[in-house]
């Protein structure tokens, strides 16, 4: 158990520097850098500031980049045509100098393959885009969204995400992670708000509308092979309701996530807004620790890691025990087992250099997270 005093950061996150392998991913420490879009990839390409605003993330000591939402190798994968695309030569051409310029650095390379469903891109709504597709035709509750999704449209979309999958293998990515959250296309199997259908795909049983993310995984698993690792990212909230729980119990968590590791999935990526609240009353551990425990398999704890709004402007000030005390609930989550890796979100979109001032506590230099920080960030990396 760490008993590192407080004014000692880099000790008390030492435990967090311990190297990781699971298959192809053989992460140098446990810190993950969070998929976050950036829609700075002009017709789904990602430019050379792309590839040098993920280096610069690798060279300050985050072992495992993930990715931006990538879109996979069919038309109708993503909502707006400046998120990047993980298909055809000249993206992938993009993306290999971003995965060169990561392992130059030491780093690992994990690219989250992206299919939106029938969402919209809330951020650019009005953005050209081809026709959407969904399970049933909606995106949320009684919120229509792309056009209900033909037999021979999901054997594509599966197809699509294997050949993304082959793709990102050869050109040297470490892993894969699929984005199996917050309302997109896994999603709205997952969700029986979203998935109306009455085929294998449905059903009241969450099990039952699991059917199409394991048939996807399994794909993917084919494509690859046994040796690479696949992440499958996974939460409860929606963007249509944040307070929705797809598992309302263990056991529930368990039809819906089994079916998905005995598929293919070596790592779950539990997305969660806040890490430390528990997941469900009676128990302190959080959605991650729920997650390793009904499926034995290794988990990303992620959620407002550092950055809750009063905490951080405290953090900034120089008053820093409110946020040291989150990082030590973190490493005693840790070193009890309740997750394998930590992904930082939008304390590395605001400063790629935040975990090495953290652990050197230059406080005073950190940079708060802020919309203007992020739209700078987003054009200079």
């Amino acid at each position: 158990m760490t008993t590192a005093p407080l004014d000692d950061l880099a000790a008390l996150l030492a435990p967090l520097h311990a190297p990781f392998t699971c298959k192809s991913l053989k992460a140098p420490n446990r810190f993950c850098m969070a998929p976050m879009s950036r829609y700075f990839a002009p017709g789904g390409v990602l430019t050379d500031d792309g590839a040098e605003y993920y280096r610069r993330r690798a060279a300050a000591g985050i072992g495992t980049i993930i990715t931006e939402g990538t879109g996979v190798a069919i038309d109708h994968t993503v909502a707006a045509d400046t998120v990047p695309l993980f298909a055809g030569d000249e993206p992938l051409a993009g993306w290999q100098a971003a995965v060169d310029a990561v392992h130059a650095e030491g780093g690992m390379f994990v690219p989250q393959l992206w299919h939106v469903g029938g969402c919209i891109d809330f951020n650019y709504p009005d953005a050209p885009h081809a026709e959407l597709v969904s399970p049933s035709g909606f995106a949320g509750p009684d919120v229509p969204g792309g056009r209900a999704m033909t037999d021979r449209d999901i054997a594509d979309t599966i197809a699509a995400f294997a050949e993304s999958a082959r793709a990102a293998k050869a050109i040297g990515c470490d892993a894969i992670e699929l984005h199996g959250a917050h309302g997109y296309i896994f999603d709205q199997f997952f969700w029986d708000r979203t998935n109306l259908r009455s085929d294998r795909y449905g059903g009241p049983d969450i099990a039952d509308r699991a059917t199409f993310a394991a048939e996807v995984i399994a794909a993917c698993r084919a494509a690859v092979g046994d040796d690479f690792a696949i992440i499958f990212r996974v939460s409860q909230w929606k963007t249509y309701d944040y307070d929705v729980k797809l598992a309302r119990d263990p056991d529930e968590m368990h039809r819906w996530l089994d079916p998905l590791a005995r598929a293919g999935v070596d790592i779950f990526h539990a997305s969660q807004r806040r890490f430390w609240e528990p997941e469900y009353a009676g128990d302190p551990k959080n959605l991650g620790g729920w997650i390793k425990e009904v499926t034995g398999k290794p988990v990303i704890t992620v959620g407002s890691i550092g950055m809750d709004r009063d905490l951080m402007q405290d953090f900034v000030e120089g008053i820093s025990s409110p946020m040291l005390g989150r990082l030590e609930d973190l490493v005693a989550m840790f070193e009890r087992g309740e997750f394998d890796l930590v992904a930082l979100g939008r304390v590395l979109l605001a400063d790629p250099n935040w975990l090495e001032k953290v652990e050197q506590r230059r406080i005073d230099e950190l940079t708060p997270y802020d919309r203007a920080t992020a739209l700078q960030q987003y054009e200079h990396g």
